[in-house]
């Protein structure tokens, strides 16, 4: 297992259940607008990889849940028809999203997906695909699950940490590594899909704001990130959360159920900005919240990688907490949360820094 892959699954088990600052809300109305969680699964039945695994009876447990509890399971498209033209979806939408391109997706995930009838995309590590790595599809199967209708997109051609500048690169030549990547995986799934991929996943779910930018000049529609979330109206087509589901405490049916209660915390601000970190002990860490009436007073916090969760002071529209504290991790994510007047349920928008 990728050792970034780990810490990222580490940093989720501390992380992504959100605090309640007051008494626990008990609400039965439903959210005013459609939430759409997107699921990201790695590994399908391979016990030998048991941080990146979910069971095939647990996957089938979830999918039946969706099916019993008037989920609906969306196509990636359908969800960017919803940001960019505002197409009506059900209120219970769901995305599924497997990253890598496995060989247990095509053996172990895909037959039972099928008996189902729900849509799916996989995020193809394109390297490993063309080197026939043994754990990994073969393009043959890639492209029998393509004439049945699965979706493929991009997931890089070196699935590199390419929001870390490497030693000794200045930001010319760093740029240009990410676009020679970028180059090479689109053009390679573009011959052998015999279309052009549309999403792109980023590698590890590691971004910065020039990593994005280079996605965004070679035409993709949307990128797909690994920060925790829901989607909602405001999320940007750009920065799209995914709830990960994985390991023996992230696929758990109470965790499953729990990320598709969440709904987004829109905001139209963030500090510090996502991105690179411009210094070591920023002052200040908030957002400006887009809707501030939504949330019950007292509920909203903001969350620090290294800081953990911390109650947030609300002046107006804007939510904070003010900081002394130096960080020294090079990645961090912050993340904002509170609890709904309507509906009770948590509200969360997640954003990444990293240091050079």
């Amino acid at each position: 297992m990728r050792p970034a892959l780990l810490l990222f699954i580490l940093f989720l088990v501390f992380s992504t259940t959100s605090p309640c600052f007051a008494e626990e809300i008990t609400g039965t109305a439903e959210a005013e607008e459609t939430a759409v969680t997107v699921l990201i699964y790695h590994r399908i039945g391979e016990d030998k990889y048991p941080t990146t695994n979910i069971a095939v009876e647990r996957f089938r447990e979830q999918l039946e849940y969706l099916k019993n509890n008037d989920y609906t399971v969306i196509s990636l498209q359908q969800l960017l028809q919803f940001l960019q033209n505002g197409i009506s979806l059900p209120e219970r939408s769901v995305v599924i999203t497997f990253d890598d391109g496995y060989r247990s997706v095509y053996e172990n995930g895909w037959p039972v997906l099928r008996e189902y009838g729900f849509p799916f995309t996989v995020f193809l590590y394109v390297s490993a695909t063309d080197n026939k790595h043994w754990n990994y599809m073969t393009w043959d199967q890639v492209m029998e699950m393509k004439a049945a209708g699965v979706d493929f997109q991009n997931h890089g051609f070196a699935h590199d940490h390419m929001a870390f500048r490497p030693s000794g690169m200045d930001m010319d030549e760093y740029r240009a590594w990410i676009r020679t990547d970028l180059e090479v995986s689109t053009r390679m799934l573009s011959e052998k899909l015999k279309e052009r991929p549309r999403f792109f996943a980023v590698p590890y779910g590691e971004y910065n704001m020039d990593l994005l930018e280079e996605i965004r000049s070679f035409g993709y529609e949307a990128i797909l990130l690994q920060d925790p979330g829901s989607v909602s109206s405001d999320t940007e087509p750009f920065a799209i959360p995914r709830e990960p589901i994985l390991g023996n405490d992230w696929s758990t049916m109470e965790h499953f159920q729990m990320v598709l209660q969440r709904v987004d915390l829109p905001i139209t601000g963030k500090i510090p900005a996502a991105g690179q970190l411009s210094h070591a002990v920023p002052d200040r860490f908030g957002a400006q919240l887009l809707y501030p009436e939504r949330y019950i007073p007292g509920t909203l916090g903001i969350y620090v990688s290294e800081l953990g969760w911390h109650k947030a002071s609300v002046q107006g529209d804007f939510a904070s907490i003010t900081n002394s504290s130096s960080l020294s991790r090079r990645i961090n994510r912050v993340a904002i949360s509170g609890r709904e007047k309507d509906s009770g349920r948590t509200a969360i928008r997640y954003w990444m820094l990293v240091r050079e």
